[in-house]
């Protein structure tokens, strides 16, 4: 507790987009509830915030910790650790603290490939080919960057967590609710679910909250969606565009789908897969109109980029989690 008496709130930016802090943000006046039920002491996005003032408190004397973003290197890994022991209650927020999210792509690839790409390619002019370095020493003292890790890694790699919310970014309406459930808790007129629980989302998958229509069709090619003209009631898998919603987990209303946009699976695996893109695999097979290996060879060749189609949130949280020559820290 604070000197007001309210119990502390934490949220923290690790390896993400900044997506999830906006969502907070979204659930517009509810924040207020925020402000008058928790003493906000660490959010560096919103307010001035120093390390050094986390470190001074008492173990666990954060009540809730909202954390973000993956972890891609070892300033992230502090962060990580230090609201662990700080905080009673961490929770895995938003799909790159879940899974790894789109910075786990870079699991397939050595971190020497990425900065290559990233300071040598035709897109950038880097004449004198710099790259950065850990440490430089300027007039005031000494500048230190964090140091990336071989591959990005989801929040429950590195510490204990005690509640897991998926979304890219999480659904405001989803959020509100928790934040609703909390106060409530707070306030002696509810309980906190067992650890480990998955909040803010449904048990089900996004294709149970979908309207479209479902007939079995089965399909002899996979194209692009700006390749064809989106049946605004037929089932966009079985219209040969790659979709998600089999494999990931409800919540969010299957917001995409109703726009005529395929699912791509941020809320996660649904409850009781193993592998997103094993599941979400299964589910493209199943619509394969063919029983000749050559032509569903062709079939799934029509696939563009497997990996980030079938890893695009999950790389880190998979079983595959980053290619050998990332593993190898080559």
């Amino acid at each position: 507790m604070t000197s007001n008496g309210k119990p502390k709130f934490a949220m923290y930016w690790a390896a993400s987009c900044g997506g999830c802090e906006i969502a907070v943000l979204n659930i517009h006046e509810k924040i207020l509830d925020v402000d008058a039920n928790f003493e906000v002491v660490f959010w560096p996005v919103a307010m001035d915030a120093k390390y050094k003032d986390v470190e001074a408190m008492e173990d666990g004397s954060i009540l809730l910790t909202l954390f973000n973003g993956a972890i891609r290197n070892d300033e992230n890994e502090h962060i990580a650790k230090l609201l662990r022991q700080k905080s009673k209650i961490l929770v895995a927020f938003g799909s790159c603290a879940n899974e790894g999210c789109v910075p786990a792509l870079a699991n397939l690839s050595p971190v020497k490939d990425l900065m290559d790409t990233v300071y040598t390619t035709v897109s950038t002019e880097n004449p004198e080919n710099l790259r950065p370095q850990p440490t430089t020493t300027v007039p005031e003292g000494e500048l230190y960057i964090p140091t990336m890790y071989p591959i990005v890694r989801t929040l429950d790699q590195v510490v204990d967590v005690d509640y897991y919310m998926p979304g890219c970014p999480p659904e405001s309406h989803q959020i509100a609710a928790v934040i609703d459930l909390v106060i409530q808790v707070l306030q002696g007129k509810a309980q906190l679910p067992p650890k480990g629980t998955v909040i803010g989302a449904g048990g089900s998958t996004v294709c149970d909250e979908c309207k479209r229509k479902r007939d079995v069709k089965h399909i002899k090619e996979f194209k692009r969606i700006q390749h064809v003209m989106i049946d605004p009631e037929l089932c966009i898998l079985e219209q040969g565009v790659i979709c998600s919603g089999s494999a990931t987990r409800s919540g969010c209303g299957a917001l995409c789908p109703a726009a005529g946009s395929p699912c791509i699976g941020c809320y996660g695996p649904a409850e009781g897969a193993l592998d997103f893109g094993a599941r979400l695999m299964t589910a493209v097979s199943s619509v394969i109109d063919s029983n000749k290996p050559e032509e569903i060879e062709r079939i799934l060749d029509g696939i563009p980029d497997p990996a980030g189609m079938f890893y695009r949130f999950n790389m880190a949280g998979s079983l595959l989690r980053a290619s050998r020559p990332a593993w190898d820290k080559k």
